[in-house]
């Protein structure tokens, strides 16, 4: 039976979790305002400077290269700003990930500790209902542990593709403007 103490305590665990899930919510946003931020001031930038040169352009051969020029950079930057806002989604996930992780072999332990106590206190001649409640839950835990490692697995794939695929996209752009 759980005391006003054991409840109390996991009360409070649970607000400093969210607490600090909030946090770290906030702590992305932050990052995320950030980077737009940046890519703002880059931008603006970077129109009052291509206008100015369109404004001294004297024919058509030198607005082409002006444009060509223009390609590979913007395709380069495009990839910059994607593979940082993969990046803060990421930590983001990374984060809730640890604490989520935490949270499950928390409950993971108390379940347990219930299941023991249970036992200990069970009837004569309810062994076999105990090992069949603690065959359970141990087969709950391995099928969530199993879990976590193809979410982990599928995770690092995605990433790799999405680093390939920006690799892939640069690359692509510097041939084309080569050409040109």
């Amino acid at each position: 039976m759980l005391t006003a103490e054991q409840i109390m305590a996991s009360h409070k665990a649970n607000i400093e979790t969210l607490f600090g899930l909030t946090h770290k919510a906030f702590e992305g946003v932050e990052k995320l305002v950030e980077l737009n931020l940046q890519a703002t001031k880059a931008a603006l930038a970077e129109s009052t400077n291509h206008a100015q040169a369109v404004m001294g352009i004297k024919d058509a051969q030198e607005l082409l290269a002006l444009q060509a020029g223009m390609v590979q950079p913007l395709a380069e930057k495009t990839a910059a700003y994607s593979r940082h806002l993969y990046d803060i989604a990421t930590a983001a996930g990374a984060d809730l990930g640890k604490t989520f992780e935490t949270q499950t072999a928390d409950a993971q332990k108390k379940v347990m500790g219930l299941v023991d106590s249970a036992s200990q206190n069970a009837p004569a001649g309810s062994e076999t209902a105990v090992a069949v409640m603690k065959s359970a839950v141990a087969a709950a835990n391995n099928a969530f542990e199993s879990m976590q490692k193809a979410v982990k697995q599928a995770s690092d794939m995605a990433e790799a593709n999405f680093t390939k695929v920006t690799e892939t996209a640069v690359n692509v752009t510097k041939t084309a403007a080569k050409k040109r």
